[in-house]
């Protein structure tokens, strides 16, 4: 090993050469894992904010990929009055119907908030029973939540998303008990939510940028709006599958849905939000070793090259040495594990740059998790030796298969 590392040092610059792609493979690997690695990290605490125990209804499936067929696409929307029937099934705590005018495709609102001359462009208008704050679990920064009078006299009052109060009450004012324009109307600011983890990307969440109306108001407002989704929260998390099935059967009834019709609506839970997601980094995961391979491949490509070529410059050396008592295991041997410490050099080195990478994004995106995984360093270094091994046998064999007498007399 020690004669390999030597050999090997001895030609720096052509030992940098040759491992190149083999860095920039591991170190590709190593990033594209690491993140992964956050995006999983951000989008599990956001989905479990949901509660493991709460299921929603909606008339198709968000957690899917791909259009939506036109016959999805035109199911009928659930009727909000059927929430008040969810919350009387068994191991049911809560049930509430919600509102929300937003435009999916570009994953932001479509109303406007006002205060005087600042104006919040583009906020996100949700219509919220108070049960709704129980299934969500939402967070206050300050003031309270909507309650029962507020719902059943259609009080002008909102709950201001952070982006949002930020925006119209600058310099940290207070805006408890101020009062903004809101679709034209006059509300005034009860409360206002904690900023909300974002799952992909840094910067400002949209769902952040959000006016909470009770439902009742919402309705005034919009009276033409009826696509609604249906929350429900389970007493427990050992009861989701009773729970399940008792919310579909109750909106198969509902629906009049004969016992041979499928279901046009869905239950979503987080496990399918996460069984989505785990569907999602699988194809980026794949995609990752695809673009690795490509860089690993040319560099074990090149360690081949140049193990090839470092057999021609040294067969008097060999020559020499099997002349003295080597034999062809040794040759074979020393070959390889100059192979090996070349490419185990190159992916110890990818892993560096890597994990440099990786700290570069941490200080520039703090609220971003990438991290690097000790099994993406093994799965790094180890496959950087595996090409070494792979690609320098043939170069090892031949070197060892060389007559002492023709090597000897090589030129």
């Amino acid at each position: 090993m020690e004669m390999a590392v030597d050999v090997l040092r001895t030609n720096p610059l052509r030992s940098f050469l040759t491992i190149l792609g083999i860095m920039i493979g591991v170190t590709t690997i190593i990033t594209i894992g690491a993140v992964i690695n956050g995006l999983n990290s951000n989008v599990m605490s956001q989905i479990q904010t949901l509660g493991s125990n709460t299921i929603i209804c909606y008339r198709f499936s968000w957690a899917t990929l791909g259009r939506l067929s036109p016959e999805v696409l035109q199911r009928k929307e659930l009727k909000a009055e059927w929430a008040d029937g969810l919350a009387q099934l068994p191991h049911v705590t809560a049930a509430a119907p919600v509102a929300q005018i937003e435009n999916y495709a570009l994953n932001s609102g479509s109303s406007m908030v006002r205060r005087g001359n600042l104006r919040a462009k583009n906020v996100i208008l949700e219509g919220d029973k108070p049960e709704i704050a129980e299934i969500s679990n939402y967070n206050l920064a300050r003031g309270r939540f909507f309650n029962s009078t507020d719902e059943e006299h259609r009080s002008a009052v909102t709950v201001l998303g952070n982006i949002t109060a930020n925006t119209l009450f600058p310099n940290d004012e207070n805006p408890i008990g101020q009062e903004v324009l809101l679709e034209g109307q006059s509300f005034a600011v009860v409360g206002v939510l904690e900023e909300q983890k974002q799952a992909l990307g840094n910067g400002e969440n949209p769902e952040d940028n959000t006016a909470l109306v009770p439902f009742s108001a919402m309705r005034k407002l919009h009276p033409e709006f009826k696509d609604f989704v249906l929350f429900v929260k389970a007493d427990d998390t050992q009861n989701m599958p009773l729970v399940i099935d008792e919310v579909r059967e109750y909106l198969r009834r509902m629906r009049r849905l004969p016992s041979d019709k499928p279901d046009d609506f869905v239950v979503l839970t987080t496990d399918t939000f996460l069984d989505f997601w785990k569907e999602i980094s699988g194809g980026i995961f794949i995609v990752m070793l695809a673009v690795g391979s490509v860089a690993l491949l040319v560099g074990g490509i090149g360690v081949m090259n140049i193990m090839l070529v470092s057999v021609t410059e040294r067969t008097r050396e060999i020559g020499v040495r099997k002349a003295i008592g080597a034999r062809r295991i040794n040759i074979l041997t020393q070959f390889l594990l100059e192979a090996t410490a070349l490419s185990s050099a190159g992916g110890i080195i990818g892993v560096l740059l890597g994990w440099m990478i990786v700290m570069a994004m941490r200080l520039a995106f703090p609220s971003f998790l990438a991290s690097v995984s000790w099994t993406l360093v093994i799965l790094g270094v180890s496959t950087a030796g595996t090409i070494g091994i792979f690609f320098g046998v043939y170069p090892a064999w031949k070197a060892s298969q060389l007559n002492p007498v023709e090597a000897l007399r090589y030129e």
